[in-house]
Order: C-alpha cells, then sequence, then structure tokens
C-alpha cells in the first residue's frame, strides 16, 4: 500500500493506463508499482473511481485470473478522494474527458498520465501536463532501468 508520506508529485491516472497496468506489463505497470511504493500520489474523484470499476469489470470477464478487486480496493483506500462538483471544464473534444481535467484542478494535480488522445491535445490547459505512460515514466520514475 501507498506510503502515507508519498511524494509530493500528485497525478491523475487516466482509465487506459489504470486498467494497462493491472492487466498488462510495461510502462503502466511500471507506473502502478511506484505509486504501490509510495513515489507518488494517485489523485481521484468518485466519478473516476466509477469509470475505473465499470471498465476493470467488463475487461476482467477476458481475465479471470486477474483479481481486480485486490487493485481497486487498494486504488479506494490508498488514492487521495477529491470532490469535484465546484469544478466547471469543458476543454476536452470528447465531454467525457473533462473529468480527469476537474480531478487534477480539484486535487491540485499537475499531471494526467493519458494515452487518450483528447486529453493529449489538452497539456498544457491550468499547468496540467499531459504525458504518455512512457514519458511520466521517464520523466519522473525512471531510475535503473524499466521495470525496476
Amino acid at each position: 500500500m501507498p506510503s502515507k508520506k508519498s511524494a509530493r508529485l500528485r497525478v491523475v491516472i487516466d482509465t487506459n493506463v489504470l486498467i494497462s497496468g493491472i492487466f498488462f506489463t510495461g510502462p503502466p505497470y511500471w507506473i502502478l508499482k511506484e505509486w504501490r511504493e509510495g513515489a507518488f500520489r494517485i489523485v481521484v474523484s468518485q466519478e473516476i473511481m466509477e469509470e475505473y470499476e465499470r471498465v476493470a469489470q467488463e475487461i476482467s470477464s477476458r481475465f479471470p485470473s486477474v483479481d481486480i478487486g485486490d487493485v481497486l480496493e487498494l486504488i479506494a483506500l490508498g488514492a487521495e478522494l477529491v470532490d469535484t462538483t465546484s469544478v466547471d471544464v469543458k476543454v476536452c473534444r470528447d465531454p467525457a474527458d473533462d473529468k480527469f481535467i476537474a480531478c487534477a484542478i480539484a486535487g491540485g494535480a499537475r499531471v494526467i498520465v493519458s494515452g487518450d488522445k483528447h486529453l493529449l491535445e489538452v497539456s498544457g490547459y491550468r499547468g496540467i501536463t499531459v504525458p504518455r505512460p512512457r514519458a511520466f515514466w521517464e520523466i519522473h520514475l525512471r531510475r535503473k532501468g524499466p521495470g525496476t
């Protein structure tokens, strides 16, 4: 479980990155591993948690050996839940992606890790960068090499 004294870096994780990190190896997996070790804090909203759960349930039927319940519980317990009701953002071409920007604003996160083209297009909005998982890994987490 992430340390309560996690690093100052506050990050919103897009659903595609979380799901890739749960079910596959590579940068999304390495990112979640580093989070569990306290390298940064994940910031989520209720709306994002609901999307995580919905998408994970859909995908888990194809991967019955993966226990998504434990991972989602870890996120629910270890991430910082923020209230986004007072943040009205309409910046993404796909309005469903605005919840990630709103969460970053409400939670003081300066990074949203995503591979979603609509979020990547708004990188820089209000000082929030949107790197792809590999770039986030390289810039913020890499110490010895991939997956270490």
